[in-house]
C-alpha cells in the first residue's frame, strides 16, 4: 500500500515517497482540518513539522499544492485503499469489508480525513471540487455495485440502492465528528457494528408491534 498522499493522478510517485513529505502532509492536514485553508500559512505548516520555509518550498511551491495532495488526493486513495481490501466471497462479506475498510483509512489517515471533508464543501477552486466529484462518484458507485451483488445473490431485500448506499456512507463519513481515539473500541469495531445492526436490522426475532403501531390483525375466520 503507498502512504498517504504519495501518489498523482493514480501513480505512486516513489521519488516523494520521503518520511519528510509524509511529515509535511500529515502537519498539514491536522492543520487545514482545524484553521481551514485561508487560515493557514506555509509558515504555520514549517512551524508545525520543525523546519524552514525554504525546506518546505523545495518539497512543495506553495500552499495550493499541498492541500491538493491532503485534500484532493486523499479522495483517489480512498477508493484504492478500500478496493484492494475486498476479498473475494459472498456479496454481504464484501459490504461488511467495504465498511471496515473505510473504518480503516480514517483511523489510519484521520487529519487528512477530517480536511477532505471540510474542502469538500468549502473549497473555492472549482476544477478542485470537479474533480473531487468524480472521485466520490465512482467511490459510491463501487459500494452500489456490492449492493447489487447482495441484492441478485437473494442476501438481502430490494432495496433502494443509491439510499441504501447513502445509509452506509453516512455512518462513516461523520464518524470524525464524535469519535473518540481514547475509547476501547476502534473505527474498525465500530463499523463492524453499523454492518450488523444495517444487515441484521434492529428488531429481535420475534415479531413485535412497534411503538405507536397498531399490531397486526389476524385475519377474519370465513362464516360457514
Amino acid at each position: 500500500m503507498t502512504e498517504l498522499s504519495t501518489m498523482k493522478d493514480g501513480v505512486a510517485n516513489q521519488a516523494e515517497a520521503s518520511d519528510r513529505v509524509l511529515q509535511i502532509l500529515a502537519e498539514a492536514g491536522r492543520l487545514f482540518a482545524s484553521k481551514g485553508f485561508e487560515g493557514t500559512s506555509m509558515r504555520d505548516i514549517a512551524l508545525a513539522c520543525g523546519i524552514s520555509k525554504s525546506l518546505l518550498y523545495h518539497h512543495f511551491s506553495n500552499k495550493d499544492e499541498i492541500y491538493a495532495r491532503v485534500a484532493v488526493g486523499s479522495t483517489l486513495e480512498l477508493y484504492l485503499f478500500v478496493r484492494d481490501r475486498i476479498p473475494d466471497g459472498p456479496p454481504s462479506q464484501k459490504i461488511r469489508a467495504f465498511m471496515v475498510a473505510t473504518a480503516e483509512y480514517f483511523r489510519r489517515y484521520r487529519w487528512a480525513w477530517i480536511a477532505s471533508t471540510t474542502a469538500f464543501w468549502n473549497d473555492p477552486d472549482r476544477s478542485r471540487h470537479k474533480e473531487r466529484l468524480t472521485r466520490r462518484d465512482r467511490f459510491e458507485n463501487f459500494l452500489r455495485g456490492l449492493i447489487q451483488e447482495a441484492i441478485d445473490a437473494g442476501e438481502i431485500r430490494k432495496v433502494d440502492v443509491p439510499m441504501t448506499g447513502r445509509l452506509i456512507l453516512s455512518s462513516l463519513n461523520w464518524m470524525h465528528r464524535w469519535y473518540n481515539p481514547n475509547k476501547s473500541a476502534t473505527p474498525e469495531q465500530i463499523a463492524d457494528v453499523f454492518f450488523d445492526m444495517i444487515f441484521n436490522g434492529l428488531r429481535s426475532g420475534e415479531l413485535v408491534a412497534l411503538p405507536g403501531a397498531e399490531p397486526p390483525k389476524a385475519g377474519r375466520r370465513k362464516s360457514r
